[in-house]
């Protein structure tokens, strides 16, 4: 019998984020199947909404635990990564902003691909997970280059959202200073004051701190639920969205190459630099809750889709990595029951 508890264990140990993301969008569509269960959607909308920046800051806040204060410093990787980031999205912006103020053959076309080029925008602007650094230490990264990555790369979309979205919706009734403290109210609690809990209870609560690490996986499983809830969010965003299925179909096609390109760039910069799994979780792996906010909040509602099919490529591929990285582990120091 105890074999077998250790077998289902251990399924759902290696599979929680499939089982996640499964459990995620089938609660979704069984909710939206079922018309005597909507009365309760404004109330589970508000339960998801609010849950989730919790989850987030937990989880960061047990990041920022096991990472010393000297060990967040930068990195010559990080330059790179933020230089791909910043230049692809607002290249792609200046883009649009030429073709639609053109005439043209050329800059018609361009102008008539506008969603896909702006869900390409978002999908290479997202910053990194919050969630990342846990990936990044079961894959046997970097975490404290994660976590300095999420903080800098969170800065420059505070900064280049607000800057180059007017250009592209003049008459949003937004302005530079509105933009620019709507998305940092957003990104400074989930972001400096879990850095600064952790650091207050690793030097006046030693003990506080040392239980917390000494549950190793706990920032996984909340991972795992949290990412069943941005499952369902995506779930619902595209089975609410209004856009042609053809259209749908190139932002999914679209975002499955961005996030291709992203590993990849990411593991090919930090490989010479030593960091070939912390670079590429930095620009692969993206905060795609925070993606679909910004697609509804600044830019056509439709593009929000693209973090939805976003969250399914990128966990995916970290399923993928982290089954490789335990059958590697199980290879070298086999376990019994």
């Amino acid at each position: 019998m105890s074999g077998y508890i250790y077998t289902f264990k251990k399924f759902i140990r290696d599979w929680m984020l499939i089982i996640g993301m499964l459990v995620g969008a089938g609660a979704y569509l069984i909710y939206h199947s079922i018309p005597s269960l909507h009365g309760a959607g404004p109330v589970l909308e508000a339960v998801c909404t609010h849950l989730q920046p919790i989850l987030l800051f937990i989880m960061l806040f047990l990041s920022f635990c096991k990472i010393e204060p000297q060990q967040m410093r930068p990195h010559r990787w990080q330059a790179w990564l933020l230089l791909i980031q910043a230049a692809l999205f607002v290249g792609l912006a200046l883009l649009l902003v030429w073709a639609l103020r053109s005439d043209g053959a050329f800059a018609q076309r361009v102008a008539e691909a506008r969603i896909p080029i702006e869900s390409a925008m978002l999908c290479l602007i997202c910053p990194t997970a919050t969630a990342c650094a846990v990936v990044t230490g079961k894959l046997g990264g970097n975490m404290a280059g994660v976590v300095t990555y999420t903080i800098l790369i969170n800065i420059a979309v505070a900064f280049l959202v607000p800057l180059m979205v007017p250009l592209l919706y003049p008459m949003g009734g937004m302005s530079f200073g509105m933009a620019f403290s709507k998305i940092l109210a957003k990104v400074f609690p989930l972001l400096i004051m879990p850095c600064i809990c952790a650091w207050i209870v690793r030097y006046l609560f030693p003990k506080l701190h040392a239980w917390l690490l000494s549950y190793v996986d706990l920032s996984f499983y909340i991972w795992a639920f949290s990412l069943t809830l941005a499952i369902a969010m995506s779930t619902r965003a595209v089975v609410h969205n209004e856009g042609a299925p053809r259209l749908l179909l190139a932002i999914a096609l679209i975002s499955l190459a961005c996030c291709i390109f992203q590993f990849w760039a990411g593991r090919a910069i930090g490989a010479h630099y030593g960091c070939r799994i912390s670079a590429g979780q930095a620009l692969g792996q993206k905060n795609t809750v925070f993606q679909i906010w910004m697609g509804y909040t600044f830019m056509n509602p439709v593009t929000s889709v693209a973090g939805g099919f976003y969250t399914i490529w990128h966990n995916c591929f970290n399923t993928w990595q982290l089954y490789r990285r335990r059958k590697a582990l199980e290879t070298a120091s086999p376990s019994r029951p």
